[in-house]
């Protein structure tokens, strides 16, 4: 047996969700460890586009079981609706498919409200660029000990107590804070318990799930959201998101033996990408940009939001493969950069004087990185239809040949399109 988790080296939407599907066909869980319904991975099998936002990608195989861990918060709601729409193409999902954990945190309203408020009160340049999804309070109350979790729902007096607390206080931040409407007790409680009622059945230990499983011999594929630099302790903070996107976490997040870990797959985007606010170094303000941003399809998966495209940072990458022990890489979008005459990546960066090989801990020093480039000659050629390495143009060869070489770690797939069969897998992770 393998267990093999996957993280996005950047500030998200690498291709998380393609490289996990894919991968999932040698796995017997895939597993959820953190994040919300901020994060979405977008499929596309067979011409058919997917996009998850809180269900393991691995639902798309009917033989997979999907678990979303204790590190994910979880808006029932959201969930609910998910589920409903993957039965109604299709691909029912039942308990025999998916577990939830029972300490997951669960996103109330007024964590919804509460996040738009505060992100509504700041000011330009202190706005964080949150997806008002209630990630952010959730993962808060949680860590005041405040937060209500999937297993609390199941019972009755223990949730009303619970939710009495947390409204007397979140309805005083509302109103006399953000001058906004109160909620209403009677309300959120009816529809909570019609939430607990259909996914009782789903809600368990799934630690200990897990860890039957990992000594039946099972292969487990842990799949993170976001990336490496929206980390909350490792990222670009305070422009980041509510959770530890980094590798340790996947452990942490679920309840699983750090020990048992076999192989880290980072996922790289050949080119950078960043949706929201928050310092980009490399981010590109020209026609190449733009014709990136068009060309890649640079588009939120969960907010529709445009991202802002730059060229490949290898600071970044290198800062990744240290955080999460990485193991080996996924570079996707390769075909994307077909085209360009001169390729260029960030290999360090300049600020007043001074040359910073790994990104420095003051976010104004941050905000005023310049980076330093180094240059590759490109390839003209489309390469979607490439199905194998030595098909790849020589030059698009030495491309993903200088990451490895900036990074010190091999690739293990590459991807030059969309979907299921426009990946090349160089070295399976699942096979020690």
């Amino acid at each position: 047996m393998a267990n093999v988790v996957i993280v996005g080296t950047q500030w998200g939407d690498e291709g998380k969700g393609k490289i996990v599907d894919l991968l999932t066909l040698y796995a017997d869980y895939v597993v959820r460890f953190q994040g919300g319904n901020n994060a979405g991975h977008t499929l596309v099998v067979e011409g058919k586009k997917y996009v998850f936002h809180l269900i393991p990608s691995g639902i798309l195989y009917d033989n997979k079981k999907c678990v979303i861990g204790n590190g994910v918060v979880i808006d029932p709601a959201v969930l609910l609706e998910e589920m409903a729409k993957l039965s109604a193409s299709g691909l029912p999902v039942n308990p025999v498919r998916l577990s939830i954990s029972h300490n997951a945190h669960l996103i109330m309203p007024y964590h919804k409200l509460l996040d738009g408020a505060s992100e509504s009160a700041k000011t330009d340049g202190t706005r964080i660029g949150t997806t008002g999804r209630g990630i952010g309070p959730c993962y808060g109350d949680k860590v005041m000990r405040a937060g209500i979790k999937a297993g609390d729902i199941l019972d009755r007096a223990l949730f009303q107590d619970k939710l009495r607390e947390n409204i007397e206080e979140k309805n005083f931040l509302l109103t006399k804070k953000f001058g906004a409407a109160p909620v209403v007790f009677e309300e959120i409680y009816d529809q909570y318990l019609a939430f607990g009622e259909q996914l009782a059945p789903y809600i368990g230990n799934v630690s200990v799930e897990l860890d039957e499983a990992r000594k039946a011999g099972k292969h487990i594929l842990f799949e993170g959201a976001q990336g490496t630099q929206l980390d909350i302790d490792h990222g670009t903070y305070p422009f980041v998101t509510s959770s530890n996107t980094v590798a340790g976490n996947a452990c942490t997040g679920s309840g699983f033996g750090p020990s048992h870990i076999d192989e880290v797959i980072g996922i790289l985007k050949a080119y950078t990408t960043r949706v929201g606010e928050g310092p980009f170094p490399s981010e590109l303000f020209d026609e190449t940009g733009d014709t990136l941003q068009r060309k890649g399809g640079e588009f939120g998966a969960t907010t529709g939001r445009k991202r802002r495209c730059g060229w490949l940072d290898a600071v970044l990458a290198r800062e990744a493969v240290r955080l999460n022990g990485i193991t080996g890489l996924a570079i996707t979008k390769l075909d994307v950069l077909s085209g360009h005459p001169r390729l260029k990546v960030a290999t360090s960066y300049q600020y007043n004087g001074k040359t910073y090989q790994a990104m420095p801990g003051n976010i104004r020093e941050v905000q005023g990185l310049q980076p330093v480039y180094e240059e590759i000659p490109g390839w003209p050629e489309e390469i979607g239809q490439v199905r194998s390495v030595v098909d790849l143009p020589v030059k698009a060869r030495d491309y993903v040949k200088w990451i490895e070489d900036l990074t010190e770690t091999p690739a293990m797939l590459l991807s030059v399109g969309p979907g299921r069969e426009e990946t090349l897998l160089l070295k399976n992770p699942f096979e020690k």
